[in-house]
């Protein structure tokens, strides 16, 4: 049944990946103005002066996030397995976490160090998408769970 709220979850986890991949994750710039950082799903950019930047490629965050979404919406049709259905939910987890970690990892060492090492900089909407996204897939997990256990005790009152 397509009807229950671990399907609008799943969704939520869909549209935040989605967000994750077309926003931009974090950005810095500097005191002075003429150098930036942003991260997005797809590069590091680090503009050093308005004709010079480099350029770092990040694919591995798309084929995360493309692979979360895929997970979820697959997840999604397999209501009538709710085991199934959990345990997608665990991998979608745990590859959530990989992709939280890779982006930790960039915006704390790798280019929040490229220039004023004391300004944090700040996250964007694509960030908080996958922080979206994953608190969709746990309350999903947490639905997921409950309707089996309802399920396990209707069978055991039979």
């Amino acid at each position: 049944m397509l009807q229950r709220v671990q399907t609008v979850f799943l969704a939520i986890a869909v549209i935040g990946m989605g967000m994750f991949l077309a926003f931009p994750i974090w950005n810095k710039v500097s005191l002075s103005g003429d150098q930036n950082a942003l991260l997005t799903a797809t590069k590091l950019t680090h503009q050093v002066t308005p004709v010079q930047s480099n350029i770092q490629p990040v694919y591995y965050l798309i084929a995360l996030a493309i692979l979360v979404a895929g997970i979820s919406a697959y997840a999604i049709f397999q209501y009538r397995n709710r085991v199934l259905q959990s345990a997608l939910c665990a991998v979608n987890s745990i590859v959530m976490t990989i992709l939280m970690g890779l982006v930790i990892y960039f915006t704390f060492y790798k280019a929040a160090k490229l220039f004023d090492p004391e300004l944090p900089g700040k996250y964007d909407m694509g960030f908080y998408g996958l922080v979206g996204a994953m608190l969709a897939n746990v309350f999903a997990n947490r639905f997921i769970r409950k309707d089996e256990r309802t399920v396990q005790q209707s069978k055991r009152f039979r």
